[in-house]
This record gives structure tokens, C-alpha cells and sequence, in this order.
């Protein structure tokens, strides 16, 4: 059966049994746009969609391993564990997004604008985040594992419990981000404007803090244990019962 793409009721719908990812392919090409569509659990592994429309699309649990989503409007999409490891996408705008529980494992977001994005639960290990702007994110217990976020905007981002271990986060802008039980051992953080951050609880073993911002941040109950204060600025840092080597 021929697959038919048509609209109805302003929404994109995909019927019929032919691959899906053909079907997408077409549209592509005719330059007809994805937003509101319906791809819910479709296979768009190592699909090219650059610079389409796919604003507020269901993309969940879509498989997207590899795909090309550069420069791609994904504004207010729903990409919820949606698999998008090894994905492209750099510059695109996934503002207002919804990636919880995503697998963005080894993903380039290099300059895409994740602003006020749900990433709660998300796996970022090993992502590219440079000159990403994800100003008050959603980032509670996301992977973030050896992530590149050198010089990114995390300014207000919430990220409680969110495993930044081993993460380069030099220069990147933490001003009033909630990191309380956050994991930041061995992260680099030399440079980083942490200014009013809430970093309770927070495991900083080993990371590597000299020249970073620190002003006015709580700090009180951290695990600070081997970490390089050097020239750091903790200006009224509230320490109460953190652990220092």
C-alpha cells in the first residue's frame, strides 16, 4: 500500500505500510512542513533533516540514532526517550523541547538553543553542549558524564543530582543554577562564573575550580576533598560543613 501524507485538522499524518522514513524523505523534499506531525516511535535513524520544520512534532521514542537535525525548528517538540545518540544537531532550536529521558549519548548540540528544555532523566554522556544556550533547562538527574559545556549558558539551568563527573565546564555560565547533590567530581570548572549557585551537597572531589566565580554561592555541605580553589572567588560562599582536604 502506498503510504499517504496528508493534513487533517492542520496536523501532518502518515498512513499506510510503507517505510516510514521514505515517507518522511518525500516530504522533506517537497518542502512540506512537519510541525504537529505524528511520528511517535518512528524509525528516522540516520535520516537527513536538516532545516525542517518540526515545531511542537510527537517525535517520542522515535529512533533518530545518527540522524541529521541540523539547523532543524524543533520548537516546543516532543522528543521524550526518543533516541537520538550519535545525532547532528548542531544550531538547531529546540526551545521549549521536551527530551525526558532522551538518549543523546555522544549527540553534537554545538550552538543549538535549548532553552527552558525538559532534558530531566536525559542521557547527554560524551555530548558536544559548546556555545549552547540552555539558560534555565531542565536537567535534574541527567547524564552529563564527561560532557563538552566549555563556555555554554547554563544560567539558572536546574540541575539537581545531574552527574556532571569528568564534564569540561570551563567558562561555561552557572550564575544561580540549582546544582544541590549534584555529581561535579573531576569536572573542570576553572573559569566558571558559578555566581549565587546553589552547589549543597555537591560532590566537587578532585574538580578543578581555580579562577571560577563563587561569589555569594552555597556551598554548605559539599564535598570539596582535593579540589583546586586556587584564585577562586568565595566571596560570602556560605561553607558551612563542607569537607576541604
Amino acid at each position: 500500500m502506498i503510504t499517504i501524507l496528508h493534513r487533517l485538522s492542520g496536523k501532518v499524518l502518515f498512513t499506510g505500510e510503507e517505510d516510514i522514513k521514505r515517507s518522511v524523505y518525500l516530504a522533506v523534499r517537497q518542502k512540506v512542513d512537519l510541525s504537529d506531525a505524528d511520528l511517535s516511535n518512528a524509525n528516522l535513524s540516520y535520516a537527513d533533516l536538516r532545516s525542517v520544520g518540526l515545531r511542537e512534532a510527537d517525535l517520542s521514542s522515535a529512533d533518530l540514532r545518527g540522524a541529521n537535525l541540523g539547523d532543524a525548528y524543533l520548537r516546543d517538540a516532543d522528543l521524550s526517550a526518543a533516541n537520538l545518540s550519535n545525532a547532528y544537531l548542531s544550531g538547531a532550536d529546540l526551545t521549549g523541547a521536551n527530551l525526558g529521558d532522551a538518549n543523546l549519548s555522544n549527540a553534537n548540540l554545538s550552538y543549538a538553543d535549548l532553552r527552558s528544555v525538559d532534558l530531566r532523566g536525559a542521557d547527554l554522556s560524551g555530548v558536544n553542549l559548546s556555545g549552547v544556550n540552555l539558560h534555565d533547562a531542565y536537567l535534574s538527574e541527567a547524564n552529563l558524564r564527561c560532557a563538552y559545556l566549555r563556555g555554554t549558558d547554563l544560567t539558572g539551568a536546574y540541575l539537581r543530582e545531574a552527574d556532571l563527573s569528568g564534564a569540561d565546564l570551563s567558562y561555561a555560565n552557572l550564575s544561580g543554577a540549582y546544582l544541590r547533590e549534584a555529581d561535579l567530581s573531576d569536572a573542570d570548572l576553572s573559569g566558571a562564573n558559578l555566581h549565587g549557585a546553589d552547589l549543597s551537597g555537591a560532590d566537587l572531589s578532585g574538580a578543578d575550580l581555580h579562577g571560577a566565580d563563587l561569589h555569594v554561592a552555597n556551598l554548605s555541605y559539599a564535598d570539596l576533598n582535593e579540589a583546586n580553589l586556587t584564585g577562586a572567588d568565595l566571596t560570602d560562599a556560605n561553607l558551612t560543613n563542607a569537607r576541604q582536604s
